[in-house]
C-alpha cells in the first residue's frame, strides 16, 4: 500500500483552510483517507469565535478517528456523529445558526478487504481507479447548477446553502449533523479498485478548470509526481499569464491525497 497526501494554502500569509489526513490499522489491508475543503465566510461576522481552520481541524480529526474505529456506521453516520461532536465543542461559545457558521466541504474513502466506501459533499472530487485504469469520478455537483448571478450575490448564496427543500440548493457540512444525508455516498468490491485520490477544488483546478487533462491523466499525474507534485502543476498555471483565472481566485488553499490499494 502507498498512500501520499500534501496541502498547501492560496495565500502564504493567510491560514490553510483545508484539513487532510490518512489512516491504516494496526494489521490487515484497510484504510481511511479525509479531506475537508473549508468554506471561507465573506468580511464580516460569521457567530464563531473559532474560525475556519479551528472548525476544519476538529471535524476532520473526528471523521477520521470515527471512520477507522467505528468500521460497523457507514460513513453517513460516521460524518453526522463528527457533525454533531464538532458542533458540541463550541455551541456554548459562538452562534451555530448563523448562515456562516464555520463549515467544509467533505470528502471520505474507506476500505477494507471487501469493500471501498465513499462520501462527497460539496464541490471536492474523489477519484477511483479500476485494475484495468479506467478512473471513475465521484462529485456532488448541486453547486454547480447554482446560477452564476446567484454565486455572485453573498446574500442569495447563503439563503440556499444548507437549504433543505429549496431548490438549487446545495450542501456543506456546518452545524447540522442531518446535512451527512445530502452526502453522495456508495461502495465498491475492493478488488475493482487498484487506486484511490481526494481532491479539494484548489488541486482539482488542473483538470475541472485548467483542462491539463481529463481525470485519469490527472490520476496519472499523482501517481508519478506525488500529490505535491499535482499542486506545483497548478500554481504553475494559475500564475500562467496564458491561462483563464478561476472564477473565484487566483490562488486557492489546494490539497491531493494518493492510495494505491
Amino acid at each position: 500500500m502507498r498512500i501520499d497526501l500534501a496541502s498547501a494554502p492560496g495565500n502564504p500569509e493567510h491560514p490553510n483552510e483545508d484539513w487532510v489526513s490518512a489512516a491504516t490499522p494496526a494489521s490487515g489491508g484497510g484504510g481511511v483517507l479525509v479531506a475537508l475543503d473549508g468554506v471561507t465566510p465573506p468580511r464580516g461576522p460569521d457567530g464563531c469565535v473559532h474560525g475556519v481552520p479551528w472548525f476544519t481541524a476538529r471535524l476532520g480529526g473526528r471523521l477520521t478517528e470515527l471512520s477507522g474505529s467505528r468500521r460497523d456506521m457507514p460513513l453517513m453516520e460516521v460524518l453526522a456523529e463528527a457533525i454533531a461532536g464538532t458542533a458540541a465543542g463550541h455551541r456554548d461559545s459562538c452562534d451555530l445558526s448563523h448562515t456562516r457558521t464555520p463549515q467544509a466541504t467533505v470528502v471520505a474513502v474507506r476500505w477494507d478487504e471487501a469493500y471501498v466506501e465513499h462520501l462527497v459533499l460539496s464541490d471536492s472530487v474523489l477519484l477511483l481507479e479500476s485494475p484495468e485504469g479506467g478512473v471513475t469520478a465521484v462529485r456532488d455537483d448541486r453547486l454547480d447548477h447554482v446560477p452564476a448571478e446567484v454565486l455572485r450575490s453573498h446574500a442569495a448564496t447563503d439563503a440556499l446553502r444548507n437549504a433543505y427543500g429549496r431548490e438549487g440548493a446545495f450542501f456543506t457540512a456546518a452545524a447540522d449533523p442531518a446535512v451527512a444525508g445530502r452526502a453522495v455516498t456508495g461502495r465498491t468490491p475492493r478488488e475493482r479498485v487498484r487506486a484511490v485520490a481526494a481532491l479539494t477544488d484548489g488541486a482539482s483546478r488542473w483538470t475541472d478548470t485548467f483542462r491539463e487533462g481529463d481525470w485519469a491523466a490527472c490520476m496519472a499525474v499523482l501517481r508519478k509526481e506525488g500529490a505535491a507534485g499535482l499542486i506545483d502543476r497548478v500554481r504553475a498555471l494559475e500564475s500562467s499569464p496564458s491561462q483563464v483565472r478561476p472564477r473565484w481566485k487566483q490562488h486557492d488553499d489546494a490539497s491531493a491525497l494518493y492510495a494505491e490499494l
